[in-house]
């Protein structure tokens, strides 16, 4: 079977698009952060923006590899549009990484193996356990934002000024830097750790 008629074919299609527009609603939350005074969580969004961008384009060279330039291919799928608070947003990224890493993926993998693609079947895997990391760090910062906790710890942390370097161990970072003037959004953020391998 030509590789354009199988569904491996279309399923590329449909992650190339949806991890395009998942890197632009992931830059559009780190706006939202950016204007409202936490850069640090604003440069980690876009450092997840940037990974999805950078699936895009694998899912796209997969496309180019397997059946070269084409002008079009029809996807038929449903995309997120969801947006609200800051809060909210990172609440929706975690659900869609968790529908990518637990069900779309997974799917599309399958699908590969038993059409006979089990390069494209690993990269799905490969790109299903990354969406599991994302799903974990927006969880985390969702819950965290939502608590008043991101910045916060129940233990002391070593909290740091990413514009200057000063640290400070404590439960709460500082709300303006002693030593620079940054505002508490500068402060380096503490990222939850998985327990199991990667």
């Amino acid at each position: 079977m030509q590789f354009t008629q199988t569904q491996t074919y279309f399923n590329l299609a449909r992650s190339f698009a949806g991890e395009s527009q998942a890197g632009m609603r992931y830059q559009l939350a780190a706006r939202k952060a950016m204007g409202q005074g936490y850069k640090i969580l604003a440069d980690t969004i876009r450092t997840i923006a940037k990974n999805e961008t950078n699936h895009a384009r694998v899912f796209f060279e997969e496309i180019q590899k397997n059946a070269g330039s084409t002008d079009n291919i029809p996807v038929e799928a449903g995309y997120p549009f969801h947006a609200g608070t800051l809060g909210e947003d990172l609440c929706f990224a975690a659900a869609d990484e968790r529908e990518e890493h637990t069900r779309i993926y997974p799917a599309f993998a399958r699908t590969a193996r038993e059409e006979g693609f089990e390069q494209i079947a690993l990269k799905f895997e490969q790109i299903a356990k990354v969406e599991e990391n994302h799903r974990i760090i927006f969880e985390y910062l969702a819950e965290s934002f939502k608590d008043g906790t991101l910045y916060h710890a129940d233990h002391p942390m070593i909290w740091i000024c990413s514009e200057c370097g000063y640290m400070h161990t404590s439960k709460d970072a500082w709300t303006v830097c002693p030593l620079c003037g940054a505002p508490q959004g500068e402060v380096e953020l503490h990222l939850p750790f998985r327990k199991e391998k990667l």
